[in-house]
């Protein structure tokens, strides 16, 4: 089966990754463990906050993937020798991912009191302008030729 996409359009030319970072992105939100807050924390810098109670530094990992920053817990705790009348406390694995726009960067992540904070920066563009350079052509036939006719000149 053949799935339509609205970026099959001959409008939206090179923007295919778009439709790839989309399915991304409903793929990673289906999970709701472990819940987790964002916050603008100023112009440039946003925080995502995750509850991990019960894992250390050493459980838990933070990667950027392809435009994706990804968090996976696991933990290694043993927990054979203990009898427990109620476990209400989760402790299983987890991976939690979220697409990052271009140009996101982490700064930096840190663990308090059960809380994985992940600091993002967005840096400020500067502006960028791109002089195209209008070649003439000097004769009838070039101009007729195109690029095509250019190219083909050049290979005889």
């Amino acid at each position: 089966m053949t799935r339509v996409s609205m970026f099959n359009s001959p409008l939206f030319l090179g923007f295919d990754h778009l439709e790839r970072m989309l399915d991304r992105a409903s793929k990673a939100s289906a999970d709701g463990y472990p819940p987790y807050n964002i916050e603008q924390v100023g112009d440039t810098r946003l925080r995502i906050t995750l509850a991990v109670a019960g894992f250390g530094p050493e459980d838990l990992s933070v990667t950027v993937e392809d435009n994706q920053l990804v968090i996976r817990g696991k933990r290694n705790e043993s927990d054979e020798d203990r009898s427990y009348l109620h476990r209400g406390i989760a402790a299983r694995q987890f991976q939690r991912s979220f697409v990052l726009a271009e140009g996101i960067e982490v700064a930096e992540a840190s663990l308090d009191n059960g809380l994985l904070g992940i600091d993002l920066v967005r840096p400020v563009p500067e502006p960028r302008v791109q002089t195209v350079e209008i070649r003439s052509s000097e004769s009838g036939a070039q101009s007729l030729g195109g690029v095509g006719g250019a190219r083909a000149k050049k290979a005889s």
